[in-house]
């Protein structure tokens, strides 16, 4: 009879296994790659990836510089169009005041025989009655139209807004002068309808050096005498 010793098979064949500790605990462990072999990432596939990322980035700035181009293009075209639209507002608004002088020029041009009569009635005292407030009214509408008249007496001849129909000289007179208005001008705004007819007068011929030798006479005896001098009739000295 075969003796068994306690404790020795089945003891054998297990590892010891602390109390409270499971059968799983005991298994031996699969080795687990290390930390630094999982982080690490190949060389290559690091390179391609920023070579990707800076081509990207190329395209983006690229396109953004395009954009900014064509915006700026069309801001300059925006700008040039609103710069010939106000050119085009005051051409308009020009031509249309020119064209309303030249209307008002071709209505009231017609109605100057007209004025010469009131101006001459006036003048001869026959503007009375109805026939004065008719004349006070076509006067203050003629004005409002903007016709205007100008030409007086006593101011510098002007060619370019008088008519010269008479012409004299005068010694008092320094320059070409209009002495007497025979037919009053009207303008409209800046435009003359009509010059003003004058008669004027010019310094005689010679009245100039007339009076500097005169001027020059008066200076002379004007200076004082010595009294000394044998010229004065004074008394010879001894």
């Amino acid at each position: 009879m075969t003796e068994e010793t306690p404790g020795f098979g089945d003891s054998a064949e297990k590892p010891d296994v602390p109390s409270g500790a499971t059968s799983d605990d005991a298994a031996p462990k699969a080795a687990e790659p290390s930390t630094e072999e999982g982080a690490a990432a190949p060389a290559g596939d690091t390179d391609s990836k920023t070579s990707a990322q800076d081509v990207q980035d190329v395209g983006l700035t690229a396109q953004l510089d395009q954009v900014r181009t064509a915006l700026n293009e069309r801001t300059a075209d925006l700008q040039r169009l609103q710069a010939e639209y106000q050119n085009y507002r005051r051409r308009v608004e020009r031509d249309k005041v020119t064209v309303k002088e030249i209307a008002s020029a071709n209505l009231l041009s017609e109605i100057l025989p007209t004025l010469d009569d009131i101006g001459r009635a006036r003048e001869h005292g026959e503007l009375v009655g109805g026939f004065k407030s008719v004349a006070e009214s076509l006067e203050t509408v003629v004005a409002k139209l903007g016709l205007q008249q100008f030409g007086k007496e006593g101011e510098p001849f002007d060619p370019t807004i008088h008519e010269a129909l008479m012409h004299s000289y005068a010694p008092d007179v320094t320059e070409t002068t209009c002495v007497a208005i025979l037919q009053p001008g009207y303008r409209i705004g800046e435009r003359t309808i009509r010059p003003a007819r004058v008669a004027v007068a010019e310094p005689q011929p010679g009245a100039q050096t007339v009076k500097g030798e005169t001027a020059e006479a008066d200076a002379e005896s004007a200076e004082p005498t010595d009294p000394t001098s044998k010229d004065s009739g004074g008394p010879d000295e001894g």
